[in-house]
């Protein structure tokens, strides 16, 4: 009877464990912005070629962006992201025009370790927070940790903080929008689209 009663025992005891292991990641507040299968919670503008391969949002050529379905405000993001050196990319928030993201009308968090410019290239937020020196994210894994809490922003790029509590306040709610774009021009100014980016584990928690 005592060893009949002792199975029942252990499934309840390990469905609660679960349980509390399932409301403690729920409790912490993050949101997946990206499933891992598809687009949905995402628009697509421009001509960049986003697919999802290994559970990764990819583009390698092309001009564009996925915008969210929603806008942010105040919030804390986390994406994982890979690129090749050459690759112009990038994170915006607080898009006020969905239909037409640019730093005009959005801030930049950039991913472009070859930008001519490299005071507004990787860990720059663009025409607002430069970085000096610039640090690196191509041939590998990288981490960005973006906060935008009122008219103030804190980048960290893979621990490093690289924009410290700088402060604007011309956006102030709008979507987010990941880009493909074109790279440095090729001989006799070609357009270079080319250069792969992936994101992975793209995440919020609003304020």
């Amino acid at each position: 009877m005592k060893r009949r009663t002792l199975v029942p025992l252990l499934a309840a005891t390990a469905g609660l464990a679960a349980g509390r292991k399932a409301a403690l990641a729920q409790s912490d507040g993050w949101t997946p912005l990206f499933n891992g299968r598809d687009f949905t919670n995402w628009d697509r503008i421009g001509d960049a070629n986003w697919r999802v391969e290994d559970g990764a949002l990819v583009a390698d050529r092309g001009n564009g962006f996925l915008v969210t379905q929603r806008d942010y405000r105040d919030f804390q993001l986390r994406a994982e992201f890979f690129v090749d050196t050459s690759t112009n990319s990038g994170i915006y928030i607080r898009c006020t025009n969905p239909a037409m993201v640019s730093t005009a009308n959005a801030y930049e968090v950039n991913i472009w370790d070859e930008r001519p410019e490299p005071r507004y290239g990787t860990g720059a937020i663009v025409d607002l927070a430069a970085v000096d020196p610039m640090p690196k994210a191509g041939g590998r894994w990288n981490l960005y940790e973006i906060t935008a809490a009122g008219d103030t922003f804190t980048v960290v790029f893979n621990g490093q903080k690289t924009a410290d509590g700088v402060r604007d306040s011309r956006f102030a709610t709008g979507r987010i929008a990941l880009q493909h774009g074109p790279g440095v021009p090729g001989p006799g100014g070609a357009v270079n689209d080319r250069g792969v980016v992936r994101f992975r584990k793209v995440e919020i928690r609003a304020g």
